[in-house]
């Protein structure tokens, strides 16, 4: 019986699917729908399209592209988390590169896939992560669990460096400018993003900082010396 059987519907994995290419997204559904134990229950082609989908949907597993909209996918990785706790992340992507490899686990995906997967192999990687477990690259797999060794060190031996550590170049210029007291829109074009985007960076900040608004970053931004304190 197909998963969209309202008899055993609840049984399937429920997938949101987050790639700024609608001919992508247009195939992986086309696979996905004639799978039993699989739907697609939301897709996305955008950061702010994708935070809706999430809250709105609470998928079980949630595919996002590394690159979006010509920003870091991987920097929506805690948002979405915070949207949807209960979610498992796996990370589609085009690079073998080992940064972003870590980089992905360490912001709390639970798996990585090569677009040049074949489709089997998807399906593979979500029932996986979905049960629990990790899916990664085989050449991948010691390099990641060594960085995440060191990285739970790192955690107890200085937990605000642990923090510091995560934020991406990007979040630290927004970090800067928000350190001048530039506003939302003055940043966005200083740093040639959208107001959206500048938001989407400060939510991932806050989270990573455990900081709640503005004035918190700022404070906690002079003390641990990621921008100077004005004179």
């Amino acid at each position: 019986m197909k998963c969209l059987d309202s008899i055993i519907e609840t049984k399937c994995i429920r997938v949101v699917l987050i790639d700024d290419q609608q001919l992508f997204r247009t195939g992986i559904k086309s696979l996905i729908g004639n799978d039993n134990g699989i739907r697609v229950v939301g897709e996305a082609g955008s950061p702010t399209e994708a935070l809706a989908a999430v809250k709105h949907e609470q998928p079980d597993v949630i595919l996002l592209d590394h690159t979006l909209r010509g920003e870091c996918g991987l920097d929506l990785l805690p948002v979405l988390l915070a949207a949807a706790e209960n979610a498992k992340i796996l990370v589609l992507t085009e690079t073998r590169d080992a940064e972003t490899h870590r980089k992905a686990v360490r912001l709390g995906a639970k798996g990585l896939v090569s677009k040049d997967s074949s489709f089997a192999a998807l399906a593979k990687a979500i029932e996986r992560v979905h049960a629990g477990e990790v899916w990664l690259d085989r050449s991948m797999t010691a390099d990641v669990l060594e960085d995440l060794t060191r990285r739970k060190e790192t955690q107890k031996l200085n937990p605000e460096e642990a923090k510091i550590v995560t934020l991406t170049d990007r979040e630290r210029e927004v970090i800067t400018s928000v350190g001048e007291g530039l506003k939302n829109k003055q940043i966005g074009e200083r740093l040639f993003i959208s107001d959206v985007t500048v938001h989407h960076h400060l939510t991932s900040i806050y989270s990573k900082l455990e900081v709640s608004d503005r004035l918190e970053l700022v404070i906690y931004a002079y003390r641990h010396g990621l921008v100077p304190i004005p004179r």
